[in-house]
C-alpha cells in the first residue's frame, strides 16, 4: 500500500504490553510481507489468531488450461454466464498463466463462511453490484466500477446487497443475475499487485503529481473493525491449489486495531484521471495496478488526441512481449466493431492487432470517448481453460479480414454476406 494509516485501538509503541478489559493481553500479529521487510501491518486481536481446529481439503483450485499450442485472436462472450455459487466458490476461471488468473463471477449465493486466499492478492473489479466486504482490518462498502484490493492473506466476507431490477443490464432477469457481476484477477506467483513504481516518490511512496490518481481517491478501511463473539466460525484458506476449511471458536474478524501499510482498500475507476495528448498515446498511460509480469490498466471516456490531423484510435500494434486482455464494461469502443458490454477480447503477443477495418475512417474527427474498459497485459502467454472455449467466438479472427476503402465506397463483408457500407 501506498502509505500507512491506522483504525481502531493500538497501544503506544508495538511488542509492548496491551491489555483487554479483563486484564488479560491482547494478541499482538505481524503481517507482513516478503520476509519481515516488506510492507506489513501489526493487528491486535480479542483472542490468539493460532486457535483454529478441524482442518480438512475441500476442493482443487488449479485451473486445467486447454489449446496451449493454438495462438489466435479470442472473443469471449461472458453475458450469458448463469449465476452460480457465492463470491469465491462462484469465480470462473476463463483466462490465465503462471502469473496472473483472470475468473468471472456471477453469485447465486452469499457467503455463508470467511475466507482468506494465502495464495496471491486479488483484485476485483465489480461490473454490477454493491454490498460491502467484511475484513480483518475493517469495512469496506463497495458499489459499481469499484477495483477492490485485496492482499494475500486477508481473511474477508463479502456480501453483496440484493440486486435492484433498474440495476441489471438491460433483459437481463433476477434469476439471471442475483446480486451482480464481477471479474477477478489473482496473483499465481506469489506478487502483490500495488500502483505502478513511476507514479510513486521513490523516497516517500507517495504518489506523484503527474500520476492519474492519488491518496484521495483509495477508500480505505473503515469501522466497524471488531466483531467479539463466541461460536462456530468457518475460515477456509486457498493455499496449494487447494481450498481448506478450518474452524475457528471465535469470530475471526476480532482485531481491536491496527497499523501499518498492508491492507485491503477500494478505488472507482471513474476516479482516474486518463492522460491525453496531441497525438495518441500507448497504452501504458491506461496503466492503474501492476503485479509480476503482468498490468491492469483503465481505459476511461475520455477527450481524444487534438492534432487536426489526429487518428484517435489506436494504430496497428504488435506488442510482442504481451497478451492483451480487454474486458468491456461499457459505452462504445471505437476501434472494434460486434464487441458488447461483458465481452472480453484476447490478442496474443506475435499477432499484429488494432482497429477493425472501417473503424479508422469512422473515428476521424471525434474528439470524445466515453469508453470503459478493463485491460490486462501479461507478460507470458495466457491459455483459455474449457469455459472460456463455451463461450468463445471462433469467428471473431475473420473479422479483421478487409482492407482500407475510401469514404463511402460500397464493399461486401468480409464472410460474403452482402454489401455493406462503414465509413459514410
Amino acid at each position: 500500500m501506498p502509505y500507512y494509516m491506522t483504525l481502531g485501538q493500538i497501544p503506544r509503541k508495538r511488542h509492548i504490553q496491551f491489555r483487554r478489559p479483563d486484564g488479560a493481553l491482547y494478541s499482538e500479529e505481524l503481517f507482513g510481507t516478503e520476509g519481515f521487510v516488506g510492507p506489513s501491518s501489526t493487528m491486535y486481536h480479542i483472542h490468539p489468531p493460532t486457535q483454529v481446529t478441524g482442518w480438512k481439503k475441500l476442493y482443487d483450485t488449479a485451473p486445467e488450461y486447454v489449446e496451449r499450442e493454438i495462438m489466435r485472436m479470442r472473443h469471449i462472450k461472458t453475458q450469458p454466464m448463469k449465476p452460480k455459487g457465492d463470491p469465491v466458490e462462484g469465480r470462473t476461471i476463463i483466462l490465465g498463466n503462471a502469473d496472473v488468473e483472470m475468473a468471472m463471477c456471477n453469485p447465486a449465493e452469499q457467503m455463508a463462511y470467511h475466507f482468506k486466499n494465502g495464495q496471491g492478492d486479488e483484485c476485483l473489479f465489480i461490473h454490477y453490484g454493491s454490498g460491502t466486504v467484511f475484513t480483518m482490518f475493517g469495512t469496506l462498502a463497495f458499489g459499481p466500477k469499484d477495483y477492490i484490493i485485496i492482499p494475500k492473506g486477508t481473511i474477508y466476507q463479502i456480501v453483496f446487497d440484493e440486486l435492484a431490477d433498474a440495476d441489471r443490464p438491460e433483459g437481463v432477469s433476477k434469476a439471471d443475475m442475483p446480486f451482480g457481476k464481477f471479474v477477478a484477477f489473482e496473483t499465481a506467483n506469489h506478487s502483490h499487485i500495488g500502483p505502478p513504481p513511476r507514479y510513486v516518490s521513490k523516497k516517500h511512496g507517495q504518489f506523484l503529481e503527474d500520476a492519474p490518481y492519488c491518496e484521495r481517491d483509495l477508500r480505505v478501511p473503515q469501522l466497524p473493525l471488531t466483531f467479539d463473539k463466541a461460536g462456530e466460525y468457518e475460515v477456509r484458506i486457498k493455499a496449494r491449489d487447494c481450498v481448506h476449511s478450518y474452524i475457528y471458536s471465535y469470530h475471526p474478524l476480532d482485531v481491536i486495531g491496527w497499523d501499518g501499510c498492508y491492507y485491503p482498500y477500494c478505488f472507482n475507476i471513474d476516479e482516474f484521471s486518463p492522460i491525453v495528448g496531441k497525438l495518441h498515446l500507448p497504452p501504458p498511460i491506461h496503466q492503474t495496478f501492476e503485479g509480476h509480469n503482468f498490468v491492469i490498466c483503465s481505459f476511461c471516456p475520455r477527450v481524444l488526441d487534438f492534432h487536426p490531423e489526429a487518428i484517435p484510435i489506436p494504430y496497428n500494434h504488435s506488442n510482442i512481449d504481451s497478451d492483451e486482455v480487454l474486458y468491456y464494461v461499457e459505452g462504445n469502443y471505437k476501434a472494434r466493431r460486434g464487441i458488447t458490454s461483458g465481452s472480453v477480447s484476447l490478442h496474443p503477443q506475435g499477432i499484429p492487432h488494432g482497429p477493425h477495418p472501417g473503424t479508422v475512417e469512422a473515428s476521424l474527427g471525434k474528439t470524445y470517448t466515453d469508453e470503459l474498459a478493463v485491460m490486462c497485459d501479461t507478460f507470458r502467454p495466457l491459455f483459455p481453460t474449457k469455459a472460456a472455449l463455451e463461450i468463445d467466438d471462433p469467428a471473431y479472427p475473420e473479422s479483421w479480414r478487409d482492407d482500407h476503402h475510401a469514404p463511402g465506397e460500397k464493399r461486401d463483408k468480409p464472410n460474403g454476406d452482402g454489401p455493406v457500407n462503414t465509413w459514410t
